[in-house]
């Protein structure tokens, strides 16, 4: 696939969807959700045409974890083509074996957009033919059967490729000069509502750190490598995130930013954020 096929793979299109994440999953009543929903049942505020009634209205309504969900297109993949366009409302057999094959591919889905970040960087160049043949096998695995894929060690496919994906990052960050805000920062950072404000933060190793309700207006993250950082409800007003390393979508829906925010090409800035 090229690039640009690649990215549209990766991003949900509810519109070749059966509201999948709107019946497959459960979601608890809190600040994020309004009610309680078990899996497997529809969503009451979805319609015959698999489409959300208060789409529009999602944050106002309680609905806020909507918002911030994204599929990485297993979506559309999985009714698609796993299920030939099929629908959980045509057959019981269908639905069990439709919602169980959702929440597979989209963490299939997931490690794809991973390695398409890390082969779309120059840097990545001594190791772009195993990317590419990771991509690959993961991409074929995504387009088996409901079966095999229920059979695959998704655990063991995403430790696999720990190191790979690692080893891109330091090629990669290998080239930027740290600043001393930048060197401070450490994987799995506890930053909770951290004041970071206006920091040059290129090339920082953030992977997993914790940025829940932190301040990062103005901060250049360029180079920087994510990889399960937690965003929600971070401040990115004005920040540069254009050429951060292994940013989703997911990861941008849960913070707040605005129109001075930088995004890369393959990330979408969210309804929500300010203008």
């Amino acid at each position: 696939m090229t690039p640009v096929n690649r990215r549209d793979d990766l991003r949900a299109d509810c519109s070749r969807c059966v509201g999948l994440c709107c019946v497959a999953l459960a979601f608890a009543r809190s600040a994020d959700f309004a009610f309680t929903k078990d899996a497997g049942d529809p969503c009451v505020n979805l319609d015959d045409d698999y489409r959300c009634v208060i789409h529009p209205e999602l944050r106002q309504r309680g609905f806020k974890g909507c918002t911030v969900f994204d599929c990485f297109g297993a979506g559309q993949k999985v009714t698609q083509h796993t299920f030939g366009g099929a629908s959980w409302r045509d057959d019981p057999e269908v639905r069990a074996r439709m919602f169980a094959t959702f929440p597979l591919v989209r963490q299939l889905q997931e490690l794809l957009v991973y390695l398409d970040d890390a082969s779309s960087r120059a840097e990545a160049a001594p190791v772009r033919k195993e990317l590419e043949q990771a991509y690959a096998d993961i991409d074929a695995l995504t387009e088996a059967s409901p079966e095999d894929i229920a059979a695959a060690d998704i655990d063991g496919l995403r430790r696999a490729l720990g190191p790979l994906l690692s080893h891109v990052s330091e090629l990669v960050r290998d080239g930027v000069q740290l600043s001393a805000d930048a060197r401070a920062r450490r994987p799995g950072a506890e930053l909770f509502g951290a004041h970071l404000a206006g920091q040059d933060l290129r090339g920082a190793n953030l992977r997993g750190a914790w940025l829940i309700g932190a301040d990062l207006r103005s901060v250049d993250l360029s180079h920087a490598d994510v990889l399960g950082a937690d965003f929600r409800d971070a401040e990115l007003g004005g920040a540069n995130l254009s050429e951060t390393m292994f940013l989703t979508q997911f990861q941008v829906n849960a913070a707040q930013g605005d129109a001075m925010t930088l995004l890369p090409e393959s990330v979408s800035r969210p309804s929500h954020w300010r203008r």
